[in-house]
């Protein structure tokens, strides 16, 4: 394997890396900047999720018993597994054991574009969402190598799997690939012609993708939060795979490390706050999933990952378990954007996986966070006010956990020259004493000014130290700073400069001219809600009580539609002979009609939720998705719908905010991957 030095020089040297990396970077930074600017409090949110998440990991034993009983009472199977390889173990085994009634999708399995060069003949096949656990513990390898067919169905995992790679992100697994590359693979993979255009692919994606989730036999999902209070499993995607992979096969599997907890729905409100523009810079993700038992004929099973984490929790690093995996921390850090995530050799890439990537799978690990620069960005970017800095210096010293033994410190410095140890050591105890400290900095500023680079005017520094290989070390100053800034550039001493009084500061950036609007009224947030789904390329059709009926079929007959599939609460509106409508599930009907039970203003999102696959499959399958929405019905925050009860008494629910959407090619906004390409609701006024 080679070492953390070659792959960042490989790294620097890839010229399609570097241009897919900065534009990652850019948009990421600028997106999640103005996606904050909405929630003027965020600050302090970012504080109260930090308390909240601390709590969690220092009472973890306590909130996740809680957690696993409520979740085995909604009728789970739970399952603990105590390391990686006992994880697989019992994946294999639920797997191995399907009911019989999984045999009838043998024959529809084999049809399936997945992998053309596979010989294998498969036994299962497993429709994947998005997860860094089953990726951390190497689920794929292990099913595959025991002859199931498992497919990634998140459009960047997709893309990565058929390269044959990890994901070099923990939110964009195909960050580091332009889109010639995409174009290129899907040519050869998919037989496609090839085609730089990104709807284009992504339609191939989908196509390809829906015999497997219609096909599968075993979906397996990650899990963004467990709610103890409720057992409520949260998973927050943007593509509708999420969604497909825990409704439609007859089996489903969660893995979830043990870490991932919430106490309370208000917590979870807080985080989704957060998350969303954290991670991919929305107010909200299209879809996120509230699991609370399984559908008719379906088994869940909870995999619940330890894998270190205890001994984590126990060691000095024991913060990089409050992680979220938003991947803020990776966009922010100037190394990552250079490097890229495959140079870490690791699933948890950049800041936070230097840490929890010592700290979960040993000390050959620890090299990583030598690379920080310790600029304090990651910390800056985190939602819930890690302190990584603190952890990075920490892991450099050894400070990690041992995988044998509980909260063991490991070697300091690892990954480091003895050279470069020596000179760390010198520094140091020069550093600890602040007279010995200015007098070296003189010395060394005057060695400097006499001494340079007679080309670049910089100061010249040996081979090994790698300055030189990408940049020049520069010259230091003459004077030491100390004594410039006890000198204001106007010249007053440093006592002298005039202090702003704290509410001379209170003042500073307010705006006197905003008034504060009602919200209490009907009209108000149906307005706001209306102005947000505008916004998520969702479409809005307003109608009164009388006029529903007569205004729906009138909608779907100019578009040429005579069959839909309804929910019982919408089939009272299509009382024509010219429409034909069922309730039972068909993935060739093109419109389906829901009733949403409550709408979120401040989001644009709707609250449906389903008792069964028919009623889940309504607002998923088709190519378009009509709700009706009573205005009475829209709440203004997300904390008051997570509040209802409906969410904790259907099986399954969903806040869904505009049609699904992916930009896992270029970062460019592609709408229609796996669920609808369309969102219409028709608001419903008294």
């Amino acid at each position: 394997m080679t070492s953390f030095r070659e792959r960042i020089r490989a790294s620097i040297e890839n010229k399609n890396l570097q241009k897919a990396l900065d534009a990652n970077a850019q948009r990421r930074v600028e997106g999640s900047v103005a996606a904050f600017t909405s929630l003027p409090d965020h600050q302090d949110r970012r504080q109260r999720a930090h308390r909240i998440r601390e709590n969690v990991i220092a009472n973890l034993d306590q909130v996740a018993a809680k957690f696993l009983a409520k979740v085995e009472a909604n009728g789970f199977s739970v399952h603990l597994a105590k390391d990686s390889a006992e994880a697989v173990k019992i994946a294999l085994e639920i797997i191995e054991n399907l009911p019989q009634r999984h045999k009838e999708h043998k024959e529809k399995q084999n049809n399936i574009l997945v992998h053309p060069r596979s010989s294998l003949v498969k036994k299962s096949l497993i429709a994947k969402s998005k997860s860094m656990v089953t990726e951390e513990i190497e689920l794929n390898e292990a099913l595959e190598s025991a002859g199931h067919r498992v497919v990634e169905t998140d459009l960047g995992e997709y893309i990565v799997q058929l390269r044959h790679e990890k994901p070099s992100h923990i939110i964009t697994p195909a960050v580091h690939l332009r889109r010639q590359e995409v174009a290129q693979l899907f040519h050869d993979e998919l037989g496609i012609p090839y085609t730089e255009d990104i709807p284009t692919l992504t339609e191939a994606a989908r196509q390809t993708l829906r015999e497997v989730f219609l096909s599968a036999d075993v979906g397996v999902s990650g899990v963004n939060f467990g709610i103890a209070e409720s057992g409520s499993l949260c998973i927050v995607t943007n593509e509708g795979n999420g969604r497909m992979v825990t409704t439609l096969p007859s089996t489903h599997i969660a893995m979830m490390g043990m870490e991932r907890l919430l106490p309370t729905m208000d917590d979870l409100a807080l985080m989704l706050s957060l998350l969303p523009r954290s991670a991919t810079t929305q107010k909200i993700s299209v879809y996120t999933q509230f699991i609370q038992r399984p559908l008719d004929r379906q088994e869940r099973h909870l995999i619940f990952l330890d894998n270190g984490r205890s001994n984590l929790r126990l060691s000095p690093i024991n913060d990089g378990l409050m992680c979220i995996r938003c991947g803020a921390c990776l966009n922010a850090c100037p190394i990552f954007r250079e490097i890229g995530g495959h140079a870490y050799a690791s699933v948890y890439p950049g800041p936070i996986g230097s840490v929890i990537s010592a700290g979960l799978f040993g000390p050959e690990h620890a090299p990583l966070a030598q690379a920080c620069t310790v600029c304090g960005a990651c910390k800056e970017a985190c939602p819930v006010d890690i302190d990584l800095p603190k952890m990075l210096l920490r892991v450099r010293a050894g400070q990690f956990p041992s995988p044998s033994g509980r909260g063991a410190r490991g070697e300091g410095g690892a990954g480091i020259p003895l050279v470069v140890k020596l000179g760390l050591n010198t520094y140091r105890r020069i550093a600890l004493h602040p007279r010995l400290f200015g007098v070296a900095q003189k010395w060394i500023g005057r060695l400097a000014s006499t001494t340079k680079s007679a080309s670049t005017g910089f100061l010249p520094l040996p081979a090994w130290t790698g300055w030189g290989y990408s940049k020049d070390f520069p010259r230091p100053a003459k004077t030491p700073f100390r004594e410039r800034i006890n000198h204001h550039t106007t010249g007053m001493p440093r006592k002298d400069i005039p202090k702003i009084s704290m509410e001379k500061k209170k003042q500073i950036g307010t705006d006197d001219t905003l008034t504060l609007i009602p919200q209490s009224t009907i009209d108000f947030l149906a307005s706001r809600f209306s102005m947000e789904l505008k916004e998520l390329s969702g479409e809005i059709i307003s109608v009164s009580a009388k006029e529903l009926p007569k205004k729906l079929i009138a909608y779907l007959q100019e578009r040429g539609v005579t069959r839909v599939q309804t929910d019982a609460a919408s089939a009272e509106y299509l009382q024509n002979q010219e429409i034909a409508h069922q309730t039972e599930a068909d993935p060739n009907i093109e419109v389906g009609i829901t009733a949403a039970v409550a709408a979120v203003a401040e989001t644009g999102s709707l609250l449906i939720t389903g008792e069964n696959r028919n009623q889940l499959c309504v607002s998923l399958l088709p190519e378009i998705h009509i709700a009706i929405l009573q205005a009475k019905d829209i709440l203004k925050s997300l904390e008051e719908v997570l509040a209802l009860s409906e969410i904790r008494n259907a099986p399954a629910a969903s806040l869904i905010s505009g049609p699904s959407r992916t930009a896992d090619i270029e970062m460019t906004l592609t709408i229609g991957v796996h669920g609808p390409r369309e969102l219409i609701v028709f608001l419903v006024d008294g």
